[in-house]
């Protein structure tokens, strides 16, 4: 049975008769991305304007007097029509589609069987399934890869077929009803399943949708670069470049300035016991190559760079005993975890403003130790 909505693609409400409702459940996925199942009803109706899924094309969403239609799905001849309102059997209804949906759908539809037929008639390239996705949509074909020129050849003809009005169904339309407008631009292939390739492609909207947004993106660029759109690549090649040197050049210095301070802590006369420092600017290697130059195994080390009052990286090193015993107890401190071996204990904190707890900790340790001795 051809439902009316097949019959007539373009026919936006309809009006039909109930012919059952009946209590029903639909399982849906939450925007949490959890299952939920809703409790509602099952109606069919003698015919109807929403399409249930089928042939690769989601199903409709609409309205039944303004109820909403959650999911349509075809069982034999019939359209079920889930909804959390009863409908009574013999009364009628006025059906109304979702028509931005649809009419999506249907460009996408289209646009599918358009380059299958293509692809099949210049390259022998076989169609083995679709998907139409949300922002694209991709043909499955059997082959395990495509050319540059066989894609444009493809995107080539597609849309020359389109321009001489080939028509799609019964109906004849005139040649400027806009209805019948539409493009295809094909973004490119990906390599699919089983030694086969998928070829992604937009059609009608959403190629002007994907042309909006990707203006928008080449004016916020021609600002930030501060040159015209076809010099965006090499400006950022450039950018990005620049940011290797000077990530070479501040870790440089970031080394120099780590042997610097690790002599200098040295040479202090308050050196021995517990030994505390922290900057702002650093990383792992920063607080390694400090360690590394003092190289004490009797001073307790006590290193951590990052913002002062939120999180950041400690470092702990010393003596390998008091290390394994005092690494975990200051992450616990800093509310941070890390891992430690042969003398020294690093991490994540999210708390540095608790430095100075942490410290105590380690200074009480090392009075306790000296009590004993």
């Amino acid at each position: 049975m051809a439902f009316w909505c097949q019959r007539d693609s373009y026919a936006r409400e309809f009006t039909t008769t109930v012919v059952s409702c009946c209590p029903a459940e639909l399982q849906t996925e939450g925007s949490n991305g959890k299952k939920e199942v809703l409790s509602g009803f099952q109606v069919v109706l003698e015919d109807t304007v929403l399409f249930p899924e089928g042939g690769g094309q989601p199903d409709d969403r609409g309205t039944i007097n303004d109820i909403s239609v959650l999911r349509v799905t075809r069982r034999g001849e019939q359209a079920d029509h889930f909804t959390q309102t009863p409908l009574d059997p013999g009364s009628q209804v006025l059906v109304r589609v979702d028509w931005e949906r649809r009419f999506d759908h249907m460009q996408q539809h289209s646009g599918q069987h358009l380059i299958t037929a293509v692809a099949d008639h210049l390259f022998k390239l076989k169609t083995t399934s679709w998907e139409l996705g949300r922002f694209r949509s991709a043909i499955e074909l059997d082959t395990p890869s495509m050319t540059a020129e066989q894609v444009a050849a493809i995107e080539q003809s597609v849309n020359e077929k389109i321009r001489d009005r080939l028509p799609v169904n019964v109906r004849e339309l005139s040649l400027d009803d806009p209805e019948v407008e539409q493009v295809i631009k094909i973004l490119g292939t990906e390599k699919g399943k089983k030694n086969r390739t998928n070829l992604i492609f937009l059609a009608g909207n959403r190629v002007l949708k994907w042309m909006e947004r990707s203006h928008g993106t080449e004016k916020a660029l021609t600002a930030l670069l501060k040159c015209g759109a076809e010099d965006h690549v090499e400006a950022v090649k450039k950018l990005q470049n620049s940011t290797k040197i000077l990530q070479k050049n501040n870790l440089n210095l970031l080394r120099d300035l780590a042997v610097h301070i690790a002599h200098s802590l040295r040479n202090s006369p308050d050196w021995g016991g517990v030994v505390v420092l922290h900057r702002k600017e650093g990383d792992s290697e920063f607080m390694n190559i400090i360690a590394n130059e003092i190289g004490s195994e009797e001073t307790l080390l006590f290193l951590t760079v990052g913002d002062e009052k939120g999180a950041g990286l400690f470092l702990l090193a010393g003596p390998p005993a008091s290390v394994e015993t005092l690494g975990p107890r200051v992450a616990e401190v800093l509310e941070g975890k890390g891992a430690g071996k042969k003398g020294r204990f690093q991490g994540k904190a999210t708390k540095m403003s608790r430095r100075m707890e942490a410290q105590a900790l380690l200074q009480d340790y090392i009075s306790t130790q000296s009590a004993k001795e």
